[in-house]
């Protein structure tokens, strides 16, 4: 793994073909890649979230990241941006799929793409990669503490529904990475869709990291967890290369 790549702003089309804002990370020196679609969390279109998609590429997968607050303020700061999607409720259900399936194509399109694409999510994200992983036709997919897929909490400033009833038409393996002390989702939310999934016959693996709350990826913020994170990577580095690869 020689980590070269090449980073950058980009346009895509996403959903009712509607231009956006992208970051893009391309592996240099491979030959043939799999793609990743990275949903940032809810904080925004961020610094970090940008690392991560750079950290796709130096492991061999050409990634891109949609700039889902990029319509309700275009140029904003990443905090200005998500405040004012909070304020409309959130990114709607139907324009996320759009803009996955439009990142999606863009992935497959590039030259040395080996077709297959896959989906990971952060917080809000996770949610929104199970949600693309059960509309779209997808390689594998990481949902990260993805809170209101079986519970919408109360109190929270966004318009969305519970989505665990899409697990039946999930397209492909599922890799869930969560906190025993987080609450969005509980620990006992995260057992109740593993049972959904498996009666639903899907593919998943999930797991748990003890000492670990929210957003326990996050290099930047006190929820850091090196261990669960470092942990958290291995598994994702392994599903992906399981089913990305080729």
């Amino acid at each position: 793994m020689n980590e070269a790549l090449t980073a950058e702003t980009v346009t895509i089309t996403g959903h009712g073909g509607d231009e956006i804002e992208a970051y893009r990370a391309i592996p240099q020196g491979a030959d043939s890649f799999g793609g990743v679609v990275v949903i940032h969390h809810m904080p925004g279109y961020d610094s970090a979230s940008k690392e991560i998609t750079r950290k796709f590429a130096a492991h061999g997968y050409a990634a891109v990241m949609p700039n889902l607050h990029y319509r309700d303020a275009p140029g904003a700061s990443p905090d200005d941006a998500a405040a004012a999607s909070r304020a409309k409720g959130g990114v709607p259900d139907d324009r996320l799929v759009g803009d996955v399936s439009g990142a999606a194509d863009y992935l497959r399109a590039l030259p040395g793409s080996n077709g297959k694409v896959g989906v990971i999510g952060y917080c809000s994200g996770g949610r929104q990669s199970f949600l693309a992983a059960c509309s779209l036709q997808l390689d594998a997919a990481v949902d990260c503490y993805g809170a209101a897929v079986v519970r919408v909490p109360e109190g929270l400033p966004f318009t969305m529904k519970p989505i665990v009833s899409l697990g039946e038409h999930l397209s492909c393996p599922l890799l869930g990475l969560f906190g025993a002390d987080d609450q969005y989702p509980t620990p006992e939310e995260v057992a109740e869709l593993s049972s959904a999934l498996d009666g639903f016959g899907k593919a998943h693996e999930f797991h748990t990291y003890e000492g670990a709350g929210h957003a326990f990826f996050s290099v930047d913020r006190p929820a850091y967890r090196v261990e669960a994170a470092r942990e958290g990577w291995e598994q994702v580095w392994a599903f992906f290369g399981k089913h990305l690869a080729g």
